[in-house]
């Protein structure tokens, strides 16, 4: 057995890496992490706007930049908090901003209250399922004898002394009319109601959807400019987009084992997973068709009042960091830190659902006490006849990341730019590979992947590994090994046997 993950017809110099799939039933540091975050910025923000990457250690630099409430605000405002606690911590977020799409629209809601106030109490708007945005709430006070011309006024007001709101309002005399802050399809998760918090004082609430939030700009300029840096997550704050998931999955490419493509390739090897909020009741809907791609990975938040765009960024904070600290772990069982729950998730409730929508290749969400709690946290991937699908848990594929990313680190020590020798010379001179030296390196990094409970078996892995000179081109290695990845424990069965105690 050899390599192919470079052809050989090359000749330039290169080295070359893909990952094969294998069924096996009969000391480096791990891969850091990187991440993308794909996004629009505000309409007060698009005139001169830059749309190079930059990196963005605060929620205050997203909404300078950006626009305070924009998509990529609120998404680095759950990665990195803006009390400073918790967050992302040290891993880098790099933000490729997009313009708007030509012709894209903006969404409008009309708050209309009705009645006469007949008390003095607080009532709350609810925008995209939040009372308040960074300890900065929709609080209002009616006082008795409040007209609906007073009450839009106080509505306006507590609206706009948020800064993190998506949305901004304008008094119409009998009404507060609230435009996204940006224009685009994403806008149109947006929603509003009002918290009468037990008492309504005679006021009742119509909000009405006057125009509907329209267009997606293209996300390929971004991706383009990902170059030689390796984004190992990308945030798409655009959601279950067709268009935007076709970009994605066209641009990183699968890990075939006859030709990978994209990102895949072996020439560049920096693959990506795209975390993809939704918050639909089911999106394997949406998955299932996707059977063969391995590059969206669904973040559910079923039935929730809040944005897409914030259930990718809760799942980004808890797998990225573990990505990053434990890559022999899973996000399972996890729970989102800051995403507007609602009383009931739906269909995710039901674990033979949960089962199904994972076989369709989307990841599920449990609710206990009041949180989502991540089960399932899986690709797209799902090809017909497959079993077990090698590419489903994206904990699986950052495992293949690891490995990868240790042996390239090896190999750019011990192999590139060196001399190859054929085991039996007697060498006197330093920068020399032989076949069998690098056989013994790579067996030591077996059991370095074993050691942290990244592949299992360091022998099976140390048995297989082949290295040659190539027959046809004196300046090629080429290195060929198996692996078994390590398992999680997502189920555990047991079965009891119980009898009567019958005298003797």
């Amino acid at each position: 057995m050899t390599s192919d993950a470079v052809g050989t017809e090359r000749v330039s110099a290169v080295v070359g890496y893909k990952i094969t799939k294998g069924n096996f039933n009969n000391v480096t540091p791990n891969l850091p992490q990187r991440i993308a975050l794909l996004g629009e910025a505000n309409e007060a923000n698009q005139g001169g706007l830059d749309l190079n990457p930059v990196e963005i250690t605060t929620a205050q630099q997203a909404g300078e930049l950006y626009g305070y409430g924009s998509p990529i605000y609120h998404a680095m405002r759950i990665l990195r908090p803006v009390n400073g606690g918790g967050g992302i911590g040290g891993i880098p977020v790099y933000v490729y901003p997009q313009a708007e799409a030509v012709g894209a629209i903006a969404k409008i809601l009309e708050i209309n209250p009705v009645g006469v106030a007949t008390g003095n109490g607080t009532h709350t708007a609810v925008i995209a399922g939040r009372e308040g945005v960074d300890a900065a709430r929709y609080d209002f006070v009616l006082a008795a004898g409040d007209s609906s011309t007073e009450i839009s006024a106080k509505i306006t007001d507590a609206i706009n002394n948020v800064l993190g709101s998506p949305v901004i309002a304008n008094d119409s005399t009998y009404s507060a009319i609230c435009t996204s802050k940006w224009k685009g399809k994403t806008a149109d998760d947006l929603t509003i109601t009002i918290e009468t918090n037990g008492n309504a004082f005679g006021i009742t609430y119509v909000v009405e959807n006057v125009v509907s939030a329209a267009g997606t700009p293209t996300v390929t300029t971004a991706l383009n400019l990902f170059g030689t840096n390796w984004n190992t997550i990308v945030i798409n704050t655009y959601g279950t987009v067709d268009a935007v998931m076709d970009e994605l999955e066209a641009f990183n490419g699968v890990p075939d084992p006859s030709t990978p493509t994209g990102r895949y390739t072996g020439i560049v090897f920096k693959p990506f997973i795209a975390l993809t909020g939704s918050v639909a009741d089911n999106p394997s809907t949406i998955t299932d068709t996707r059977l063969n791609d391995v590059t969206i990975a669904i973040c559910p938040a079923p039935l929730s009042k809040g944005l897409p765009l914030e259930a990718a960024a809760n799942m980004c904070l808890l797998f990225a960091r573990i990505a990053q600290d434990t890559p022999h772990l899973d996000v399972q069982d996890k729970f989102y830190s800051d995403m507007p729950t609602p009383a009931s998730i739906g269909s995710m409730a039901d674990y033979n659902n949960r089962d199904s929508f994972v076989k369709k290749g989307c990841s599920t969400v449990d609710l206990e006490a009041g949180v989502y709690k991540i089960k399932d946290f899986v690709t797209t991937y799902h090809p017909i006849g497959e079993t077990p699908p090698q590419f489903r848990y994206c904990r699986n594929l950052m495992l293949d990341f690891n490995v990868f990313f240790g042996y390239f680190l090896l190999e750019q020590i011990n192999v590139v730019g060196k001399a190859i020798a054929a085991n039996e010379d007697v060498i006197d001179v330093t920068n020399v590979i032989k076949p069998k030296q690098w056989v013994q390196i790579v067996d030591k990094y077996a059991d370095d992947l074993a050691s942290r409970a990244l592949i299992a078996e360091a022998s099976f892995m140390q048995e297989s590994i082949v290295v040659n000179i190539s027959t046809v081109n004196p300046d090629r290695l080429e290195t060929f090994f198996k692996y078994k990845r390590t398992g999680i424990a997502r189920i555990s069965t047991t079965t009891a046997e119980a009898g009567f105690n019958f005298g003797s």
